[in-house]
């Protein structure tokens, strides 16, 4: 679980989140905008993505053609501004962008109306905070800088910080995962709220999409537009918490000590526990464990295979006599066509797992379980893929007499493939 108290006193510096991202190449900050024109962007309305992507090709066309005539109509670069009368299409970037940190200023006036779409999806919100606005009964009141769009999560800024009309404000967006950081002229409105995906609240933010500008009901105009799109060493540093201390290593990088079962069939490679190729079975530890939250780091190779054992009695296929949460190369030709609960994060046979969140093969990947009962919660690289309670729901595995199990061992279950894991640490719950 992403801590909400991740300071946002310095978005840009790496020296308050780990040695890990200082010892990388942190990507620098560009711009989104050149000053001079609309290069790099395009139209598009409030739209679906869903149902944009399920359009035909010249479905697609005939929408964006429609969208980038009005945005050429209401959308104009002005003493190197971005200026916008109120109407049109929103203003959105070619590329797209999973994690990243985005700043830029921006100016309205009474009655405008306009957010930050994030991913594509509504929204960073910016509108006349005054009570002649006319919007208070919406939560203008408030100020800008909420997740307006939210319905479970956090909606609204703890405080107004918005500048008064004519003057510029600034804008800085931190988006890790599922959740959002925002600081507007320097007050932090959003801390480490996670941002609902308002085309389809049943599925978890995209991993990916454009920056959109949303404007209507009068000018706003915006400049000085940058993004930095997060390394992978900087955000698995970032997404460990502030909350580690209260975590107790299970591995120490070196020996095997504190586990047992396959210890045979795994070894220790730059501090990391990989299964040897070829080999497999069980690694477990030595405690037994109740209710618990374990966090791991995860690497896979091309098509590996593997799995969490969770409350597992020592004995027996883990997927049967416990609970394996399963760890698969999602991305691997040969997978195509599995069981929905086969894939990556899932209860295995149980609870399917949303899937499209993994790094890269080959990336180290950042993995948070809790399991309270009989209920698991898989968080992977920040966002929630699994949020599920298996006692009363159907097995679709034969002899799965560990579904409802509530205490037994933690530990890895190899299936032949080098899958690595490290900064392996557990708490009680």
């Amino acid at each position: 679980m992403l801590r909400t108290s991740l300071s946002l006193s310095c978005l840009t510096a790496l020296a308050t989140i780990g040695s890990a991202a200082a010892q990388a190449p942190t990507p620098r900050a560009r711009p989104l905008f050149d000053g001079e024109s609309l290069a790099g962007w395009h139209g598009q309305r409030h739209f679906d993505p869903y149902k944009l992507a399920a359009m035909s090709d010249e479905e697609r066309g005939k929408l964006r053609a429609a969208d980038d005539a009005t945005m050429a109509a209401h959308w104009r670069v002005e003493n190197g501004e971005l200026v916008n009368d109120g109407e049109g299409a929103y203003l959105t970037t070619d590329a797209v962008f999973g994690d990243a940190e985005y700043v830029l200023e921006y100016k309205t006036v009474a009655l405008a109306d306009s957010g930050i779409y994030l991913r594509g999806c509504p929204q960073v919100q910016i509108w006349d905070y005054t009570e002649a606005g006319g919007k208070w009964k919406l939560g203008a009141d408030k100020g800008s800088g909420g997740l307006w769009n939210n319905d479970k999560h956090e909606r609204f800024p703890p405080k107004v910080a918005d500048k008064p009309f004519g003057e510029w404000n600034r804008l800085e967006i931190r988006q890790l995962g599922e959740r959002v950081w925002v600081k507007l002229n320097g007050v932090v409105t959003v801390d480490g709220v996670v941002m609902e995906n308002y085309w389809n609240r049943a599925l978890p933010l995209p991993a990916s999409g454009p920056l959109q500008l949303q404007t209507h009901g009068g000018e706003i105009r915006f400049r000085d537009l940058t993004v930095r799109e997060l390394g992978n060493a900087e955000r698995m540093a970032l997404l460990q918490g502030d909350d580690d201390f209260l975590f107790t290593p299970l591995f120490d990088g070196v020996s095997f000590d504190g586990w047992q079962g396959a210890i045979d069939n795994y070894e220790v490679v730059d501090g990391a526990i990989r299964c040897k190729k070829g080999k497999g079975g069980n690694l477990f530890t030595e405690e037994r464990f109740g209710d618990f939250q374990v966090r791991l780091c995860f690497r896979l190779p091309p098509g590996g295979n593997n799995g969490l054992a969770v409350r597992y009695p020592g004995e027996g296929d883990s997927s049967r006599t416990a609970v394996e949460l399963q760890v698969l190369d999602d991305s691997a030709a040969q997978y195509a066509t599995l069981k929905d609960y086969q894939y990556h994060g899932s209860v295995y046979g149980v609870v399917p797992a949303q899937r499209g969140y993994q790094r890269p093969v080959g990336e180290w990947n950042f993995q948070q379980v809790t399991c309270i009962g009989t209920r698991y919660k898989v968080e992977l690289n920040g966002t929630v893929i699994v949020d599920a309670d298996v006692a009363d729901l159907e097995t679709h595995l034969d002899n799965h007499t560990g579904k409802n199990r509530t205490e037994g061992f933690f530990g890895f279950c190899g299936h032949n493939d080098p899958v690595e894991f490290k900064d392996i640490r557990i708490r009680r719950l």
